[in-house]
């Protein structure tokens, strides 16, 4: 009996960590999904308004996620909780409860957004641009709106389609995978059929890549030594030199 309750206090610690950053995880994760709506809002409505729409709901959207308190607690901060929470259980998983495997579709569009997508799209869309030095000369945020983007689907087609392709289906899969295992675990829904998980992302990931093909049709409007200068700022990123 004595070795019985021994074991189960050591289990207890634990499991009573799992819990907790079970909780932080899935705690963060509605801070993230407000952004992605807002950030991936914009390009969307391209489609209806073309891209001086979708640089006006940006614009908004920055209100939201690019202010000191904003970027710090609403985005950064989530994230950070987010990937650690979940990282760290799974490293001390218990082998009685072993942590899901890397190869299904939730951790597959986790570790491709994070350790790929994301941070190429935060390089050339955030820091790259910000380079004081010559030809960039620090495109401010009142330059950097969708003609931004209009100029890189331009001169780096094949290589801004793959990169928007992937950032938009991994972060939208792994949301819809998220909310699945969210709404079962607190709210007890009942699970998404496999099918079903994939429809509705696609679905979400449909009106965003439409908006990108608008844009990608639109012609360049900017003056020609700000769109050398957003040229510079993508060649800043290795995958835009290759």
């Amino acid at each position: 009996m004595k070795s019985d309750d021994s074991a189960g206090n050591r289990n207890t610690p634990p499991n009573r960590l799992t819990s907790i950053l079970t909780k932080l995880a899935h705690g963060s994760a509605p801070f993230l999904s407000t952004f992605i709506l807002i950030h991936l809002s914009a390009p969307a409505l391209a489609t209806i308004g073309s891209s001086s729409l979708s640089s006006n709901v940006m614009l908004l959207g920055r209100e939201y996620y690019q202010t000191v308190f904003g970027e710090r607690y609403l985005l950064l901060t989530p994230l950070a909780i987010h990937v650690s929470s979940s990282m760290t259980k799974r490293l001390i998983a218990p082998s009685s409860k072993p942590p899901r495997k890397l190869t299904s579709t939730l951790s597959i569009t986790a570790y491709s957004a994070l350790l790929v997508f994301v941070p190429i799209h935060f390089i050339t869309h955030r820091l790259a641009p910000a380079d004081a030095s010559p030809p960039i000369f620090a495109v401010g945020p009142s330059e950097l709106d969708y003609e931004f983007v209009k100029t890189g689907l331009a001169r780096f087609p094949w290589r801004s389609w793959a990169l928007y392709t992937g950032l938009v289906a991994s972060v939208l899969v792994h949301a819809v995978e998220g909310i699945n295992v969210i709404g079962a675990t607190w709210l007890g829904a009942p699970r998404i059929s496999s099918r079903a998980r994939k429809f509705i992302a696609g679905a979400a990931a449909f009106p965003v890549l439409l908006g990108v093909w608008t844009l990608s049709r639109e012609p360049l409007m900017g003056l020609s030594s700000v769109a050398e200068r957003y040229g510079a700022s993508f060649t800043r990123s290795w995958v835009y030199r290759v």
